[in-house]
Order: C-alpha cells, then sequence, then structure tokens
C-alpha cells in the first residue's frame, strides 16, 4: 500500500468515525485514534508535529493530554526526534512499529471494502487500489469493453513505462469498483527496461502483452521489425478520433503512411524556475543559455545544499536526450533533415542521404553549455535522471531544472514537494542561433505484432479507453498534465486544474512544440546509445569535445547506412 492510499484510507475511516461522534460522548480512546491518525498523516505529508499541538489535536483536556502522549512515548509507540542543534527542542513522529500496526490495519479495511465492492475470487486486495476519487465520479469504463472482457475471460496484460501517468492509468483499471484488472496485470518498466522488454516479447512464438506503451521515437524501428502491428482497421470501430489530437502528436504514431498506435500522453521538456527565488533576487526568467547560467550562479550554494540547476546528466538515454534537446535549442538537429519555415522534416528526404550533423557549430556550443550547467549542478550530475533530478528541485534545493512536464506534476500534487505553488514553466532557452522549440515526447499505445488475432480487438478497445477523452480528462483534473486531445485542452475544468495544460496549450498554439529533435527512424535507438556514451566522455574528460562528436558522428553515419528505413516519415 503506496502513501497516496494510507492518505485515503485515513480520511475514509476518519469520514466513518465523524458521525459516531454524534452516537456518544468521545472517550479517551478515541483521543488515541486522533493522536495515532494525526501523527500518521503529518509524518507522509513530511509535516512536523510539536508535542503541544499533538495534545490539542487530541480533543482532551491539556493535562490529560500530555499524560496520554508521554504514555505512548514511553511505550515506544511515539518517537521523539531532537530539533535543531540545541536538543533543547524535539518533534514527535510514530515509531516503526505503529507505522507497520497501522499499516497492517488499513491493509485489512481496504480488504474489507474490496470484498464488499468487487474483489474476484482468487484475487489479493493489494491487487487493488483503493482509489481516491467519489463512486459517483468515477470513470466509467464503456460497457462494450466490459462485456467483452467478461465474455472472453481474457486478462488484459500490459506493459508500460514506470511513471506517474502510468501508475495512475494502473490503478484506474485496478481500482476494485471497476473489477477490470489488477495491478499483477501491469508491468511498469524504467525507460532502458522497457525497450529491452518489449524487444524480447516480440521475439516470442505469442505476446505476453495485449497492449505495450513504447517511446515516440522508437516507432520507425518497431514498425519497420515488425514488433508493433498496424492499427488502422481499429481506429473507426473503436470510436478512436484522430481529428481530436494535435496534427503533431498525431503524426507520431505514423509511419510509413500507417498508423501503428494511439498517443496515451505527450510530455514536452521545459525549463522550471522557482519564481519565489527570482522575484525575491528581482531577476527575470531566463531566455537564452547565458541567461540560464547567470541566473543559475547567483543562486548556486553547494556548501547550503543549494543549486543552481538540475538536468538530466546519467550515461546513456538521459544524457543523449538532454544533449539532443540543446543541440536542437541551437537550432539544429542531429541529422540532415529537410528545413521547413516552422522547424524541421523528413519529408522529400531520400533515408540513403541521410547524414550525421553533429560535428557543427552547434554540437560544439551544446557540449559547451552542457559543461557549464555542471559547474552550477549537484556534483554527481552525471549520474543523474528524471527522478533523481527532479527529487532534487521537489526538495526545494534548486533554481532551475530541465524536466518533462509529466514529471513536473509531482510539484504541484506530490505530497513531499515544497516547491508547490512556486515553480514557473518555461519554454526552453534557446542557444546560439536557436530557437525556443520545446521537445515532444510521450508514449504510443500499441498492439504487438505476436498477439492472437482474437485477443487484437479486445486490446483496441483498451486502447481506446485509456487514451479516451474521458480517461485524459480525468487524468488532467487529477494533476497530470497530458492533453493531446484538443477537447482536453480547451476543457476550461481540465485547463483550470494545471498550470501546466495552460502552459502546453500555449506554447502549441505558438508553434513552439516539435518532435524534430528526436526523429522516430529506425536508426533512433542506436544513435542514441552512441550519443548517450560519447557525450557523457566528453564531459568526464575522457575525451575532448572535437573527439567525442567526431567519433559519434562516425559510428551515426555508419549505422545510417546500415539501417535506411523504407522510406521518410514526416515529424
Amino acid at each position: 500500500m503506496n502513501e497516496y492510499e494510507m492518505l485515503r484510507v485515513i480520511d475514509f475511516l476518519e469520514k466513518t468515525r465523524q458521525p459516531f461522534r454524534q452516537v456518544i460522548e468521545p472517550a479517551e480512546e478515541d483521543a488515541v485514534w486522533r493522536v495515532v491518525t494525526f501523527l500518521i498523516r503529518s509524518h507522509i505529508l513530511s509535516q512536523t508535529v510539536t508535542i503541544s499541538t499533538l495534545a490539542e489535536e487530541s480533543g482532551l483536556p491539556y493535562a490529560t493530554a500530555m499524560r496520554l502522549i508521554n504514555r505512548m512515548i514511553e511505550d515506544g509507540s511515539v518517537l521523539r526526534v531532537p530539533r535543531g542543534k540545541t536538543g533543547k527542542s524535539f518533534s514527535l513522529q510514530p515509531s516503526e512499529t505503529l507505522m507497520r500496526s497501522f499499516q497492517g490495519y488499513a491493509r485489512k479495511t481496504k480488504s474489507l471494502l474490496a470484498q464488499t465492492l468487487g474483489l474476484r475470487a482468487g484475487e489479493e486486495e493489494d491487487e487493488y487500489y483503493f482509489g481516491g476519487t467519489p463512486l459517483g465520479s468515477q470513470i466509467i469504463p464503456p460497457m462494450r469493453l466490459v462485456q467483452k472482457r467478461a465474455e472472453s475471460q481474457i486478462e488484459l496484460r500490459f506493459l508500460l513505462n514506470d511513471d506517474n501517468y502510468f501508475s495512475a492509468m494502473r490503478n484506474m483499471w485496478a481500482d476494485f469498483r471497476n473489477n477490470l484488472a489488477s495491478s499483477k496485470n501491469f508491468d511498469l518498466l524504467p525507460l532502458p527496461d522497457l525497450y529491452n522488454r518489449a524487444r524480447e516479447n516480440a521475439a516470442k512464438p505469442v505476446s505476453d502483452y495485449d497492449v505495450i506503451a513504447i517511446n515516440m521515437p522508437w516507432l520507425g524501428e518497431f514498425a519497420e521489425n515488425a514488433i508493433v502491428r498496424p492499427i488502422d482497421p481499429y481506429i473507426q470501430t473503436t470510436g478512436i478520433n484522430p481529428l481530436d489530437f494535435h496534427p503533431s502528436i498525431w503524426s507520431t504514431a505514423n509511419w510509413s503512411g500507417k498508423d501503428y498506435g494511439v498517443p496515451g500522453y505527450c510530455t514536452i521538456e521545459i525549463l522550471a524556475a522557482r519564481k519565489d527565488l527570482f522575484a525575491d533576487a528581482e531577476l527575470p526568467f531566463p531566455k537564452t543559455f547565458d541567461e540560464v547560467i547567470a541566473a543559475g550562479r547567483r543562486f548556486h550554494s553547494p556548501a547550503n545544499g543549494m543549486f543552481g540547476a538540475v538536468w538530466d546528466g546519467a550515461r546513456g538515454m538521459p544524457i543523449a536526450s538532454s544533449f539532443l534537446f540543446f543541440l536542437g535549442a541551437c537550432g539544429q538537429p542531429a541529422i540532415s533533415m529537410r528545413k521547413t519555415r516552422t522547424g524541421f522534416t523528413l519529408d522529400g528526404v531520400d533515408p540513403d542521404e541521410l547524414a550525421c550533423s553533429i560535428l557543427s557549430d552547434a554540437g560544439f556550443a551544446a557540449l559547451d553549455y552542457m559543461r557549464r550547467l555542471m559547474e552550477i549542478s549537484p556534483p554527481n550530475i552525471l549520474d543523474m535522471a528524471w527522478d533523481q533530478a527532479l527529487e532534487v528541485f521537489l526538495k526545494g534545493r534548486a533554481s532551475l531544472g530541465y524536466f518533462w512536464t509529466m514529471r513536473t506534476a509531482r510539484f504541484e500534487y506530490d505530497v513531499q514537494s515544497v516547491v508547490k505553488r512556486r515553480v514557473e514553466y518555461l519554454p526552453q532557452p534557446a542557444g546560439p542561433g536557436g530557437t525556443r522549440a520545446s521537445p515532444i515526447g510521450g508514449f504510443l499505445f500499441c498492439i504487438p505484432s505476436n498477439l492472437p488475432d482474437e485477443r487484437v480487438e479486445l486490446a483496441a478497445d483498451a486502447i481506446a479507453w485509456m487514451a479516451s477523452r474521458e480517461a485524459m480528462k480525468a487524468h488532467v483534473k487529477n494533476g497530470f498534465p497530458v492533453a493531446p486531445r484538443f477537447s482536453v485542452s480547451a476543457d476550461p475544468e481540465a485547463a483550470a486544474s494545471s498550470p501546466i495544460v495552460r502552459f502546453v496549450d500555449q506554447l502549441a498554439k505558438k508553434g513552439l512544440l516539435h518532435t524534430w529533435q528526436r526523429p522516430n527512424i529506425p536508426q533512433y535507438s542506436v544513435i542514441e546509445s552512441i550519443l548517450g556514451t560519447a557525450i557523457h566522455d566528453a564531459l568526464r574528460g575522457v575525451v575532448d569535445d572535437r573527439e567525442a562528436l567526431s567519433l559519434a558522428a562516425t559510428k551515426i553515419n555508419q549505422t545510417l547506412r546500415k539501417m535506411a528505413p523504407r522510406r521518410s516519415a514526416s515529424l
């Protein structure tokens, strides 16, 4: 049971206990309940509890409350934790024993609810999710999907990325009120493991999964190698409306004129800034590489646990993506795409003539910027990526950070966040000769090619629900800024739920969202691997910048020659 479920169980139990207090006068037993639940809730939310606060919360006279609390301290249920260096003051928190006991109680409560409202025979309560939305506002699965799953007795299996959005999606399916699946039907894996598992699954005679989520840049490779199948025949029958998706988002699912998936969510790489720090320092938000470095130096104070910036610097995928985005901010893609009025495209480009273009002024400028970023970043930035970098910003230890918008949702909704309502979301700062174009990322829901034909239609129905307007709106309202659909981003209720939804919608209207920074050609994964090693080696000082870019360019050109795609795809 995770912390969110714990909070919801406490809230549920408190609501059921409140009417009983109107039946009988509260006794000391009720005071113990108040003390325990207040302590545990505060511990989960990282809130400091003083003994006077806890005494007041108990509802007892002060002297009686102090005797109760001291008795709980003596029996080890409550711990005194020193505050400050003097040791004269302390805060209170639940002991490990009390936490374990209460978690067991919460699980039993969840189990009883699951058994009452829909636990299927043979399933365990931990395979279900204690939902946070009222029953009346719960997303109702399409009856067609419910009936077909019940008639076929098929347990759908999903392979998804290990992030907060897909965790919420798993919870939507595993909520015991929907009774559609359990958590064991979902494998959520980190990005490199997701890629490997999808490739391994494709080599099997029969797919282990009905639906897989693939990173948008992988589409060319997965389509060319028949890892996923075209879904064109199911677009109309399932009610999916491509016209409701932003064209640049829907195009990420198209390869060689066929649709191979449905965008599950889109996420934008942006710069997050602590607006409270910038306001106190009377500094404008940065719009260029140089301004980012200048502002970061202003706030960089490692001795005080504060850093100027965080970004994805770990070897492999993370640093490769960072380099590609910074290269794009300098106005250039990694391969020789055709320049258009708004960006770059593969349309009209002969795949056999593609060449690597990183050995250039833009390539050197991007590397130089990354080197300067290191000076204002945590000392282990080259080992940090994704949630590790985000955690630093989440805890208020960085003034600036490059993040995907899907992850930045945690700034406003994570129970551990100390930067709630203190973050300004900014377009990517421009490098020399570049623009503020922001890269689009995200995942496509796809059907494996080796899924038996009798399961394909049900998998398509599942995708249609997962990418439906109703499901996306519910996720947006719960803090996940997806909104690849016009109908969702235009919905006043959805737009009002997150500042990120409005921000991304503004970027789209200004034409600042693009996919060319990470072209979805079949060679993309190999290019990413090459850059992930070369750029990391350069920043670690193993090789100089010219040697790193030169070696990477040579290897990428060799890869482009060996793996030329059948035909180009639009970006």
